[in-house]
């Protein structure tokens, strides 16, 4: 967990964007039964601490695994930061660029995980991976008007 809460019942801020809270919001009232898989799209959430307020703030991602990363439990967990195919960075990257340390559910399970940016030659290996989950990237990375970074999400066990 991203710098275990200070008190037990430290409050996660979700997403303001509309249809990411709810789909937040339905994962977790049913431990990912509702919204685990998406139109046939595997996302997880991510918890981050955000790296101005020191506020715990989560989202739903599209994610993958590294196909070369172990066993099926060890596998890292792939997620792309891609703001929609926005300019702007996405905010979950800049505070996992402060603050690696996260905690990501999928399904009902509850993983702290090491995020890193991959770099360019596991980008390389990566991408594709992440097209066969959601081809659409590709149209955002063209719109995006900037590199859309894979990042790493290991699990710490």
């Amino acid at each position: 967990m991203p710098d275990e809460p200070d008190e037990p019942d430290e409050e996660i801020t979700d997403s303001p964007v509309g249809w990411v809270h709810d789909q937040i919001r339905r994962y977790v009232e049913t431990d990912g039964e509702d919204g685990h898989h998406t139109y046939g799209i595997p996302m997880l959430l991510l918890t981050t601490r955000g790296r101005r307020t020191g506020r715990l703030r989560r989202t739903a991602l599209v994610y993958g695994r590294d196909p070369a990363g172990g066993g099926v439990d060890d596998a890292p967990y792939l997620v792309v930061g891609s703001n929609g195919g926005k300019p702007p960075i996405p905010a979950w990257c800049l505070n996992l660029a402060t603050e690696p340390a996260a905690e990501i559910q999928v399904g009902a399970d509850r993983v702290p995980v090491l995020a890193r940016v991959a770099t360019p030659e596991e980008k390389t290996r990566l991408w594709p991976v992440m097209l066969a989950v959601h081809a659409p990237y590709e149209e955002m990375q063209n719109k995006a008007g900037r590199d859309l970074p894979v990042l790493i999400l290991t699990p710490v066990r």
